[in-house]
């Protein structure tokens, strides 16, 4: 642990002449050591000052640097406050209890104090600042700290204080029967195909649903994220904070959003026997993988992000005024977990897409490019948000409501499939796409071009 404290106020104290930090004022530097907590208040309000995509790069980067600052304080006065020597490994008899540090229920409740107030603290950083070219070191930091942990007698939250042993979700959140849609229009299924398969249906524009492309994944089995128990050992016994929407749809008016842990959302939302439809938290296109690089671990990249798609065609709708969506190197990977109930609306995204569902069931409804004027898409919204990739109908709206305000909607043709555990869907590029969760899921999207 010391090791890495060293490290972080080296970092922070001599700082390279390139840093983008020093474009922040000098007086705010001089404060950076012994006063984090206001630096971390006046970067908090920069980055609500400017439009998301033109904050000065110095503001994420003190906010970082303050927040890793705090942290150490706090690491050295909570490993002091309990006695802990973090340069040596306890004895075994220290591991199991024994000796003159005995995790005590005293000791346990101190550390759990300063130990929750660390992790928020550096989750904050990731989730608000980006981490701002600090990940390696907030990564290095949680590592450490979760070592410590294990070392110390500190245990991460233990199954018996979730109220039962979680080894899997509630019945309760199985299938919602009365709301899986007849499949009328199935897209086509293939199962694992070649890369030479794939790129060859790449020709056809079409999606395609892939079976059997995801066995090799440690997610679906030896580490399975169906387990609640081991989703909460992975993210320090549920303290980790993440972003979660509240509502059914970001299109509803009572949508909301909120910063919350990881045992909380998961109690909240998840793992209720009687859960209240009215009430969801969906952790949506949250690059969780970057934040929880241990999760990463348990999932590949699928090989079909590596073959080349065919140019765009001239129908694909996109904004004429913004600029093309820039040349990936890596795909990007986004987290999709929540509830039976949560809802993606009908929208399209700039990116093919391999859309891997590790846990539950989805229904997915698709609409090709040259249906778009069936689809009315929103366009730019107050605060001139562009929308125009959403559209304004309520794919599963009661009849007489669509028809009524969207007399073109129900002409409009389209394909359909449930996506079950183990399961992949191949997204092209401008397909308009419904997405509902018909269970507990949770879902990983690759986008590549």
């Amino acid at each position: 642990m010391q090791e890495f404290l060293n490290q972080a106020i080296s970092a922070i104290a001599a700082p390279e002449n390139s840093d983008p930090i020093f474009a922040c004022p000098a007086s705010v530097l001089a404060l950076l050591p012994s006063h984090p907590d206001p630096l971390i208040a006046l970067a908090h309000s920069k980055l609500h000052t400017y439009p998301f995509d033109s904050v000065p790069v110095c503001w994420p980067r003190l906010f970082a640097d303050a927040s890793i600052a705090k942290v150490v304080t706090l690491i050295e006065n909570g490993l002091a406050n309990n006695h802990v020597d973090n340069t040596n490994p306890p004895s075994t008899a220290q591991k199991r209890g024994r000796g003159p540090d005995n995790g005590s229920s005293d000791s346990s409740s101190s550390t759990d104090v300063w130990v929750d107030e660390v992790v928020r603290v550096l989750d904050m950083a990731a989730i608000m600042a980006g981490a701002a070219g600090r990940v390696e070191m907030i990564d290095g930091l949680l590592s450490a700290l979760a070592t410590f942990l294990e070392h110390n007698g500190a245990p991460p939250t233990k199954r018996q204080r979730l109220g039962r042993d979680w080894d899997s979700f509630p019945t309760t959140q199985h299938m919602q029967s009365s709301r899986v849609p007849n499949l009328r229009y199935p897209i086509q299924t293939a199962h694992a195909p070649s890369l030479q398969a794939f790129e060859t249906h790449l020709k056809t524009t079409q999606p395609l649903r892939i079976k059997k492309a995801l066995t090799h994944w440690p997610a679906m089995h030896e580490r399975p994220w169906s387990s609640p128990a081991y989703l909460l050992e992975r993210t320090l016994g549920g303290r980790r904070l993440i972003p979660v929407e509240i509502g059914r749809s970001y299109t509803d008016a009572d949508w909301g959003q909120s910063i919350i842990s990881f045992k909380d959302f998961m109690h909240r939302y998840l793992l209720s026997e009687s859960p209240d439809p009215s009430q969801l938290g969906y952790l949506a296109q949250h690059d969780l993988f970057s934040q929880i690089p241990s999760l990463r671990n348990d999932i590949a990249v699928p090989d079909y992000c590596y073959t080349s798609p065919p140019p765009l065609h001239l129908d694909i709708p996109r904004n004429a005024s913004k600029p093309p969506p820039p040349q990936l190197d890596e795909p990007l990977l986004n987290a999709w977990f929540g509830p039976a109930g949560t809802v993606s609306p009908l929208h399209t995204d700039p990116y093919h897409n391999i859309l891997c569902q590790v846990v539950g069931k989805k229904y997915i409804r698709l609409y090709a490019p040259d249906q778009t004027d069936k689809l009315y898409p929103k366009g730019v919204e107050r605060g001139d948000i562009d929308m125009s990739n959403t559209s304004e109908v309520d794919a599963e709206a009661a009849s007489e409501r669509i028809d009524a305000d969207y007399p073109l909607f129900r002409q409009a043709r389209y394909v359909e499939t449930v996506l079950a555990e183990g399961e992949c869907l191949h997204i092209p590029v401008g397909w308009w796409h419904y997405v509902r969760s018909l269970t507990v899921s949770f879902s990983v999207s690759f986008w590549w071009n």
